[in-house]
């Protein structure tokens, strides 16, 4: 198994990522990264200066990947499965593309700034900035709402990484700005993302504390971090 993902069970970027491993059934060692240790935040910005995650390290080809789009594009090339993230159609995999960047930009990144926002201190709250994030949610919703009334995935009818991102950001955004009643297609959407064996809460890595790694039945206890080449 060469596949390390190092992550959170709390970031919903990570569940994009874990998403596209699920659906393809790849094999991977699962390794929570705690960044309140600092052996295990110095650990991960040597892997990714930026401190962030999910990375994912791939030991038989001594390579790092990160940012989630980026590591479920390397999945695709290089772990492919029975379902294809990228359409091979330049065009469809444009499209794909932008919606990928939709749900990422003006709802995944908004829904994590208002819940940022409810676990500051009462000095430090921006109200302006909940605001515009609100704003900017009700905005994509509107679009998602409209794009999703004769579709069954984000790009027609097939599965791609547009859909691995639409799940945990919609999943959360209906949890900080409930939806179903303003965007029923939206709505529809959300819940056959939520229904897709990939995206089950059952298929969520066991997480071991005493390892600090979370542990299927499938996977193996997680290697420590290696230093390779940045993506």
């Amino acid at each position: 198994m060469s596949l390390t993902l190092l992550f959170h069970p709390l970031s919903s970027f990570c569940h994009k990522v874990l998403i596209a491993l699920y659906e393809n059934d790849t094999p991977f060692t699962p390794q929570i990264v705690n960044l309140q240790d600092e052996g295990e935040r110095a650990a991960l910005c040597k892997l990714w200066p930026m401190g962030k995650f999910p990375v994912l390290v791939d030991a038989a080809r001594d390579w790092n990947v990160s940012e989630s789009s980026i590591i479920i594009e390397y999945l695709d090339l290089h772990f492919p499965g029975k379902t294809k993230f990228i359409p091979a159609d330049a065009d469809l995999a444009r499209q794909m593309r932008f919606r990928d960047r939709v749900f990422d930009l003006y709802v995944h990144l908004p829904m994590q700034k208002i819940v940022g926002d409810r676990l500051r201190p009462a000095d430090s709250k921006d109200p302006y900035g909940v605001a515009e994030a609100r704003t900017t949610m009700t905005t994509a919703l509107g679009m998602i709402d409209q794009a999703m009334a004769a579709k069954t995935w984000a790009t027609g009818e097939t599965f791609t990484m547009a859909d691995c991102s639409a799940a945990p950001a919609l999943f959360y955004a209906d949890k900080v700005m409930p939806f179903g009643a303003t965007h029923r297609h939206a709505a529809a959407y959300l819940q056959r993302l939520t229904e897709r064996p990939s995206t089950a809460g059952g298929r969520r890595p066991r997480v071991d504390a005493s390892r600090r790694t979370a542990s299927p039945c499938r996977h193996r206890t997680a290697p420590a971090p290696r230093s390779n080449r940045p993506s």
